[in-house]
């Protein structure tokens, strides 16, 4: 489960294998108990919450949509 970065106690990660064949770039969001996937593409958007209020997710598209490119490197280096 590769870590991208972690911001506040929420921790941004991967998981090394993303189904076969491998679903398009996204990013996976914890903290304690609570998860999220985000897709990155067209736009930054939720495909799943578990746990976290609205206002929390609101938060983690705008950190995503900055660290985008970080996050789309981290992918396609363990990927490619």
């Amino acid at each position: 489960m590769p870590k991208v970065f972690e911001w506040n106690g929420y921790r941004f990660h991967f998981f090394a294998d993303e189904g076969d064949p491998r679903e398009p770039v996204h990013i996976h969001v914890r903290k304690g108990r609570d998860n999220a996937k985000f897709w990155l593409h067209p736009e930054v958007a939720v495909a799943y919450n578990r746990g976290f209020p609205s206002h929390v997710l609101t938060q983690l598209v705008a950190v995503i949509e900055q660290r985008r490119t970080m996050i789309e490197s981290a992918w396609h280096g363990f990927f490619d």
